[in-house]
Parts: C-alpha cells; sequence; structure tokens
C-alpha cells in the first residue's frame, strides 16, 4: 500500500488496460511486482508462486488464461528490471517525486509550494517510513518509570518519548498480543496525540467536554489529568465507534466519562450547561497518519479538504457554545492542511468575536510546536503523527 502507485506505473508498462484486470489478478500482480522490486524474494520463486494463486482462484479456462498472462507479465518485468527499479528516473521533478514515493501529484505539489523541494521530499519519505510504536503510561495505575521497569522484566525494549511526559517509544514493532503483560496499564497512541491532551491542560475536578470522542485516546488522557475525577462528557454520534470507547475506557479503569451518543451539533445548552474545558478532536482527513494508514493519501483530493473545514466549522462553533466563561477550548485535527486547522480557526474567530487564540503555553515541553498559538508537528521533523491543534478561549 505504501508504494501502490509506484507498482502500478511499473504495471502500466507491461499491460494495456490493468483496470481492466479485476481486483484479484490487479492485486496479484501488485504484490508479485512488490516482491521483484522492493524485496529479495528469488524471481523464479515470485513467478512460480504468483501463478499458482492465479490458477488456484478458480479452476476454469479463464483462469487459466489470467495464469498465463500473469506469467507474461512477470517474466517480461524481470527481463526489464534494471530499467524499472526504483528511484525511477523522470524528467518532470514533481512527477518523479510523486511516482517514486508513490504520494498524489496534488499533494506533492502543494508541500512543495510550502515547504520547499528538500523538505517536501523529507516529508514524503517520512510518510512511507513505519512509525514509532508509542504508547501512554496509564497513570492511574502506575508511573512510566514503574511501567518501563515492567517491561524490561518482560523483555520488551523501550525509552521514554522525548516530549511527552507520559509516553513510551517501543523499539520494536510488536503486536497488542505481545503486550499482554501490561494490559492495563497503557493506551496506545502516538506523541502528538498525547501532546493535544497538555494543550488542553485538564485539572482534577473540572467539567469537561470531548466532543469526538471514539476511540477514546484523547479522552481516556484527559481523565488520567484529572486523576479520574470531575465530570467528563464524551459525545460520539457513530454508535459502532462507542462500544471501542468503552473498551478502551473499561481496559484503563476510567469511570468519570459519561458517553452522549449523538451529534455535538444537535445538543442543546438547556441539556448540557456549560465546561470548564472543551476539546474538539474534530474528524479530518487524516493526512497526518499516513505513516500508520498508507491509503489514506489515495483517498483524499483538494475538495475533500475544503469540504471537510465545513464540517469542522460547524462541530467547532456548536462546541464554542458550551464553554464557561473562563474555560478553555481546544480544537486539533490529525492533518498537516491548513485548510483543516488555521483556516478554519480564522474562519471560526471572524464570526465568533468574543474568542481569541491563547498564545501562553502552560507547558514548556509544548514550545516547540507552537507558533503564535498555533500547535504543528510533522512526521519528517519530530518523528511523530502530523497534527494541528490550538487553544481558545473567551475575551475578557
Amino acid at each position: 500500500m505504501r508504494y501502490r502507485d509506484t507498482i502500478d506505473w511499473i504495471l502500466k508498462h507491461f499491460l494495456k488496460n490493468p483496470a481492466r484486470l479485476g481486483d484479484f489478478t490487479r492485486n496479484n500482480l501488485r504484490v508479485a511486482i512488490y516482491q521483484i522490486f522492493f524485496m529479495r524474494v528469488p524471481d523464479w520463486a515470485v513467478v512460480n508462486e504468483s501463478v499458482e494463486i492465479e490458477k488456484g482462484k478458480s479452476a476454469n479456462t479463464f483462469a487459466a488464461r489470467k495464469a498465463s498472462l500473469v506469467n507474461a507479465v512477470l517474466r517480461n518485468a524481470l527481463r526489464q528490471k534494471e530499467i524499472f527499479s526504483p528511484p525511477l528516473k523522470l524528467d518532470d521533478p514533481v512527477e518523479a517525486m510523486a511516482i517514486n514515493t508513490s504520494h498524489p501529484k496534488w499533494l506533492i505539489q502543494r508541500w512543495i509550494e510550502r515547504f520547499g523541494m528538500d523538505d517536501a521530499l523529507l516529508f514524503v519519505l517520512a510518510n512511507n517510513k513505519v512509525q514509532p510504536f508509542s504508547i501512554r503510561t496509564n497513570t492511574l495505575r502506575t508511573g512510566r518509570d514503574e511501567l518501563l521497569d515492567v517491561m524490561r522484566e518482560n523483555s520488551i525494549a523501550g525509552e521514554p518519548t522525548l516530549y511527552s511526559p507520559d509516553g513510551i517509544t517501543l523499539k520494536e514493532m510488536l503486536s497488542y498480543a505481545d503486550l499482554n503483560c501490561i494490559h492495563g496499564l497503557f493506551a496506545v497512541q502516538d506523541e502528538a496525540s498525547q501532546l493535544i491532551t497538555y494543550l488542553l491542560d485538564p485539572k482534577p475536578g473540572e467539567r469537561i467536554l470531548d466532543a469526538c470522542a471514539a476511540p477514546g485516546g484523547k479522552t481516556s488522557h484527559v481523565a488520567q489529568r484529572m486523576h479520574d475525577t470531575g465530570e467528563i462528557i464524551a459525545v460520539e454520534k457513530d454508535p459502532k465507534r462507542i462500544c471501542k470507547l468503552e473498551e478502551n475506557l473499561d481496559l484503563l479503569g476510567i469511570r468519570s466519562v459519561a458517553i452522549i451518543n449523538a451529534d455535538v451539533t444537535d445538543l442543546k445548552f438547556t441539556d448540557m450547561g456549560t465546561f470548564d474545558k472543551i476539546l474538539v478532536d474534530a474528524p479530518c482527513s487524516s493526512l497526518g497518519v499516513i505513516r500508520k494508514n498508507p491509503d489514506i493519501k489515495y483517498k483524499n483530493t483538494y475538495t475533500d479538504l475544503l469540504n471537510n473545514s465545513i464540517k469542522q466549522l460547524a462541530l467547532l462553533k456548536a462546541a464554542s457554545r458550551f464553554l464557561a466563561e473562563k474555560g478553555k477550548l481546544v480544537y486539533s485535527v490529525c492533518s498537516t492542511e491548513p485548510e483543516e486547522g488555521e483556516l478554519v480557526v480564522r474562519e471560526f474567530l471572524k464570526t465568533e468575536t468574543d474568542f481569541r487564540i491563547i498564545e501562553e503555553v502552560q507547558n514548556d515541553f509544548l514550545l516547540p510546536f507552537m507558533d503564535k498559538g498555533m500547535f504543528r508537528t510533522y512526521p519528517y521533523k519530530y518523528n511523530m503523527d502530523g497534527f494541528f491543534g490550538v487553544a481558545l478561549c473567551k475575551n475578557r
């Protein structure tokens, strides 16, 4: 998936119309081309395995013809392996970056305009790396140093995250089952996501609204920072995601969260009252977490960013109605794009003139990511997810 467009670019030189093959055969060839050009699988093994996979799909004449086609395509690709081995040489530098890193050209062009050619290249290369596996200590049950001790006792290598006081970066990729010995003592959460809670800066005993709560990473972190006291109202409009939210809270032993299945734009002030802190972690393009979900870069268009911003602005306006006079509201997205970050905030402040950006930072470890009250992280700069965040309050 990380190199789907690169693979398809290679394949189109050996097929007149790859899209007409059908998903099964096309994906069979994609896997084979990946093995040939990105792995060390013996050439003969790639061809034999791919042909047998194609034959095994169905014992009919049509499948047999497809197997012959797969055989012919792969043998032709092997004969020209040296010509098509990445990095591919293309005259257009933007197209070359797009094809070699398997990113849409529209994203490459805008990142070059925003960051320059060198940083744009670092950005897309970082997106194609497997991200560090970060977890967050469940401070309701243990401390980070104590958790690291337990991990060492169980031969799980990890080290403290550079910025988040609660984070641990594992030194190797493990499955959730591999961490069975510390279940309930941690939550899987990227360091950038953890820092958003520190931007909110929740305090014990406060009343807090999490406007888009599932699957509960930030909800549970807020509860931890509050020592599981006070009241957290977690709003989630998708009933299917509520089960995961409940499961995550229960695993961590959190009891201060009340869950409401609703869209925050439909909630009434008379039913909700006011809150000391509000978190609006809005649905977005998720372009900041491409390392975790490579398919995201193929799913979004510029129009999607604009459509998302309309919904995000509506969420932000709806949630802001519930903020107490001396409260704080944090808006965040796991997106690297200003249409979903800075521009949403700018539009919000145009109409909601009684709000302002809080430029002061309560935690010094957030300073490297702050610019005039705006929080930004990028995978290529900090080796963490791409996040945007801003803290707002009422003028007074």
